[in-house]
């Protein structure tokens, strides 16, 4: 495939997205300026971490308005992959490609450690090889990731099968000593209803090396790449 990884002034997590996309997963990658307007015709889109626009007002909210997201969102509307990391997740729900928000984590504090995560569907380009009873561990690194949706859009979640993970335990267990921000129903990743835009939290370009003594996050890029060939 040919990835495309989006940079924004305050991006920090691009270089890492393409060292596994890159050297890792052994497909060709593009960098795409926040200013550009070209998407190069690539196959797929990557929003990785960071702190776009210095976070000013919402996280997310200035970048939701930068050139290339409105090629971005053309591209998603007419069923681009689209994948969002930390603040790509925040990024996405910002342009609406997402359903939900993120706001501060719950005890108003930036959180920066290993969790574990539970696929809680496996019908999706990210989730489709996994196995939904084993865990992975993924770092987070946030200060709001804190997932929240009313009523009505739960209900569309669960309906459609839109949420990809939740916060659990080492054993798979999904509890509140599990949850790291507060998260409503300890979602970490959600998706579109069209199965075409995905956005989650942890970071699994930050668990797919094994210099870094983790390479549970590679299981979700073997995932994607796996889903496209069929």
């Amino acid at each position: 495939m040919k990835f495309g990884v989006v940079i924004f002034p305050g991006s920090n997590c691009d270089e890492d997205m393409i060292f596994v996309l890159e050297e890792v997963m052994g497909q060709e990658v593009v960098r795409l300026w926040h200013k550009d307007t070209d998407l190069q015709n690539v196959n797929g889109i990557i929003l990785p971490g960071g702190f776009s626009y210095g976070d000013y007002l919402r996280s997310g909210s200035l970048a939701r308005f930068s050139p290339i997201m409105e090629e971005v969102i053309k591209f998603a509307n007419t069923g681009g992959f689209v994948f969002g990391v930390c603040n790509g997740f925040q990024i996405l729900c910002e342009a609406g490609l997402l359903p939900g928000a993120l706001l501060h984590n719950e005890n108003q504090k930036f959180v920066c450690k290993n969790i574990h995560i539970r696929p809680d569907n496996d019908n999706t380009a990210l989730t489709n090889k996994l196995n939904c009873s084993k865990t992975l561990k993924i770092p987070i690194a946030h200060g709001e990731g804190r997932y929240f949706a009313d009523g009505k859009t739960l209900v569309k979640l669960h309906k459609n099968k839109q949420i990809l993970f939740r916060y659990c335990n080492e054993k798979g267990k999904i509890t509140k000593a599990s949850n790291p921000n507060g998260s409503i129903e300890n979602i970490a990743g959600v998706c579109n209803k069209k199965k075409n835009v995905f956005g989650m939290m942890p970071h699994p370009e930050r668990a797919a090396d094994h210099e870094l003594g983790n390479t549970d996050g590679q299981a979700i890029f073997q995932s994607i790449l796996d889903y496209f060939k069929e």
